[in-house]
């Protein structure tokens, strides 16, 4: 999970905290870096670009919806109107169900299975989709690019500033300074954003299911993003850690990236629950 590193770090800390041991974390860290083949497939909905291997499955990425058989819909699931020769049939790519031409006309893009082009969409999916391309347009390059946070392993005193950002397969949140180790986003359990004015409590965690309705952190709005508590798994241990992240010099980067943070904790747990 850690790397080896000559000088003294929150490596060391991390260990005393039960970071996986050795031959453990080099395996975490051959996983990060093995390539991401990518193979073109067609399904029914459309063509898709996908990992070879689906063990590298983007952790935002959502399967592809059973269809309602035809013959289970006789009427459009929308506005009920009768199908017939004239009057053709269409399934949603986002979530499968049985439309008429006028209520699943648009095509929308859909990153989250992956599609290489706009695929058909009823009236309701098309919008989710649509608000989620801002996440794929905006917040995940913000990502990609990374904030510099002061980071605190566990219930350490001792801290350490980081670069953290997250893979470009974006399984894994990257963090270096002096030392570097990395956090599977498939293995988080919780997150709390910290604002401006607040400190971490019980009552303040935000896990999966409460970001769902959470609406506190935006780019533009009144709370900014301060820090971030982490609680997760690392590979190989069922024992949860703590990690803690709060804005360095910069501060408006790093709460552009929290913000964005934020938005990808909710389709994290959005794929979960699929």
């Amino acid at each position: 999970m850690i790397r080896q590193q000559p000088r003294r770090s929150l490596e060391g800390r991390g260990k005393r905290a039960g970071t996986v041991a050795g031959g453990r974390k080099s395996r975490q860290s051959k996983m990060s870096s093995v390539p991401d083949g990518k193979k073109l497939v067609r399904s029914p909905s459309g063509l898709r670009m996908v990992p070879e291997n689906g063990a590298f499955n983007s952790p935002f990425s959502l399967d592809e919806p059973q269809w309602v058989p035809d013959k289970e819909c006789p009427r459009c699931m929308q506005c009920d109107t009768k199908f017939d020769f004239i009057r053709r049939k269409h399934h949603c790519r986002r979530c499968g169900r049985c439309f008429c031409d006028k209520c699943c006309s648009k095509k929308v893009a859909l990153p989250r299975m992956c599609f290489v082009d706009p695929v058909r969409q009823c009236a309701e999916c098309g919008l989710v989709s649509q608000k989620e391309m801002e996440f794929y347009d905006k917040q995940l390059k913000v990502l990609l690019a990374g904030g510099t946070f002061i980071v605190t392993l566990g219930t350490s005193e001792k801290s350490e500033t980081m670069t953290c950002r997250l893979s470009n397969n974006h399984r894994y949140l990257f963090l270096d300074g002096e030392s570097h180790f990395e956090v599977e986003l498939s293995r988080m359990s919780s997150m709390q954003i910290l604002t401006d004015g607040t400190s971490p409590g019980e009552n303040d965690i935000h896990t999966y299911t409460s970001l769902l309705d959470s609406h506190c952190i935006s780019e533009g709005g009144t709370s900014r993003a301060s820090g971030m508590l982490l609680h997760y798994k690392p590979m190989g241990s069922q024992d949860v850690q703590q990690l803690r992240m709060e804005a360095a010099d910069d501060k408006k980067v790093a709460s552009l990236w929290l913000a964005a943070m934020h938005k990808a904790a909710k389709l994290l747990y959005e794929a979960r629950d699929q």
